[in-house]
């Protein structure tokens, strides 16, 4: 016999306001009820006031990446990886997440240039076990001017979890490495080029990206189009790489670098995903354009935690501080836009008929810190 999750005297954030003493009611896995005043059933779990959220959407994520790989070239076996990432996304709130994984390395090194079909066997056998706190879907990140990035999608080609593409292109001198000195900072920082190294890769993209750019970017968005796969572009930093992306069916526009990019992507209906970690800090990493900014001019529709998850639970708090968002529009920034750019409907928002995803989240010193998270009305952390 299922027993219902009913959890009650919560702020609960709903798609257009907040119920200050709400009620939520879970059976078999879905919402089956919300009311604005608390419940006395002994089997109700009050929240004692805390705010109840939608379980948040991450549809680009480096961050199983970093446990794979926790130091340069040091390779951690996939199945604890997979925990390890699994656990730390929930622990952020997050109860959907998209796995980014790049596939296609130009300069042939690191985590991008290998075979990860060992990722996918890891989250089935766990799923398998019951082991996986959160649900696992795949986004592909496809380096257009790798030759090698076909031969590296194919393990994800037909596989269930496979939820969005994304066409990038990481050439020094244009998207996120306009600013070439900021590529040699990050090439010589983070992989450990040397400045004659990073020079002799400036001189030969051209050339690479000539050669295999156009047909990927060609053959992944038919491959989207046929398999009705979510498409997306990245670092758009142009009005003309936003009208391609749209011409090519995309439908998001991931991290656009400027602020013309962001508003022709507005003009053609792409949501727009900026960085969660860059609305925290206040700017970006990479010298491009402050999400707070977008955030402000109405030009931001989605976060994405990129490299920091628990970033963002923390951009909603941000967004509400920093730039007049009310808590019903910060918090479908991170779940219900995230979800419905790439086809997840049954999710995202607190409502009858949708998932018990659900996350429990404190104030401390101004702070939200999760302190319970259910899946499916489940208990996941």
């Amino acid at each position: 016999m299922t027993t219902d999750l009913i959890l009650t005297n919560a702020r609960v954030v709903l798609r257009h306001e907040v119920l200050l003493r709400g009620t939520v009611r879970v059976r078999a896995g879905r919402v089956d009820e919300v009311s604005s005043t608390p419940t006395s059933l002994p089997s109700a779990i009050d929240l004692g006031g805390d705010w109840l959220l939608p379980g948040l959407v991450e549809v680009h994520t480096d961050n199983l990446e970093r446990h794979v790989t926790p130091r340069p070239r040091a390779t951690f076996p996939m199945a604890g990886a997979v925990q390890a990432h699994d656990a730390e996304m929930a622990s952020a709130g997050i109860t959907t997440v998209l796995d980014a994984i790049g596939v296609g390395d130009p300069y042939g090194e690191g985590f991008r240039s290998r075979d990860q079909s060992a990722l996918l066997e890891a989250l089935d056998q766990l799923e398998a076990a019951g082991a996986l706190r959160v649900d696992h879907r795949i986004h592909v990140r496809c380096e257009l001017p790798a030759a090698n990035a076909r031969e590296l999608f194919e393990p994800f080609a037909h596989h269930a979890r496979l939820a969005l593409i994304s066409l990038m292109d990481h050439t020094p001198g244009q998207r996120q490495w306009q600013d070439i000195e900021q590529a040699r900072i990050y090439y010589t920082g983070r992989k450990g080029w040397s400045n004659a190294q990073f020079d002799h890769e400036v001189r030969i993209a051209p050339e690479r990206q000539a050669m295999h750019a156009q047909p990927n970017r060609a053959w992944f968005v038919d491959f989207a189009r046929r398999h009705g796969v979510a498409l997306a572009t990245h670092d758009d930093t142009t009005e003309a790489h936003v009208d391609e992306a749209h011409a090519l069916g995309a439908s998001m526009s991931e991290f656009p670098t400027t602020r013309a990019a962001a508003r022709r992507a507005k003009v053609h209906g792409l949501t727009t995903v900026a960085g969660a970690p860059n609305v925290v800090r206040g700017g970006s990493h990479s010298g491009n354009v402050c999400a707070r900014s977008l955030a402000r001019e109405g030009l931001l529709d989605a976060l994405s935690s990129d490299y920091v998850p628990g970033s963002l639970l923390q951009a909603a708090w941000t967004l509400q501080r920093e730039a007049g968002f009310d808590a019903s529009a910060a918090v479908a920034l991170v779940s219900r836009a995230p979800a419905r750019a790439c086809g997840l409907h049954d999710r995202g928002t607190i409502a009858a008929g949708l998932r018990g995803d659900l996350i429990r989240v404190r104030e401390v010193a101004g702070v939200p810190v999760v302190i319970q998270v259910w899946r499916g009305g489940l208990r996941v952390n």
